[in-house]
């Protein structure tokens, strides 16, 4: 599971057989966007973050709290809005591409995923 190197423990991703980077991501796992898919996610995590900093100074304001929460709802459905682009996405390439290579494990990973999300 882990080696030693100068007295610091490095991490193997188990499945994978390679090294886990800082924040426990496996190296080896990587998906490929088009530049469309990179530009309207990135887009839409802009506005999303732009919504947080509005939360926090309505927070710093102390802006009534039913109007903090109607701002928290529109961030979350945004939110959820960015993690549906990111499952069809995963699910048109990364999940198809797997199948075909006969990794059906993919498919306890997608519904795990799904779980998380719901």
């Amino acid at each position: 599971m882990s080696e030693q190197r100068k007295g610091e423990q490095l991490l193997e991703c188990s499945q994978h057989k390679s090294p886990v980077k800082a924040g426990g991501t496996c190296a080896c796992r990587k998906t490929e966007r088009g530049t469309l898919v990179k530009k309207a996610l990135d887009a839409r995590l802009a506005r999303i973050e732009g919504q947080v900093r509005g939360l926090r100074r309505m927070i710093e304001e102390d802006v009534y709290c039913d109007d903090v929460l109607a701002q928290v709802a529109a961030a979350q459905a945004a939110l959820g809005k960015a993690s549906l682009v990111i499952l069809e996405h995963h699910m048109k390439h990364c999940l198809i591409d797997r199948v075909q290579a006969g990794e059906t494990d993919i498919v306890d990973e997608l519904i795990e995923t799904i779980g998380r999300m719901v």
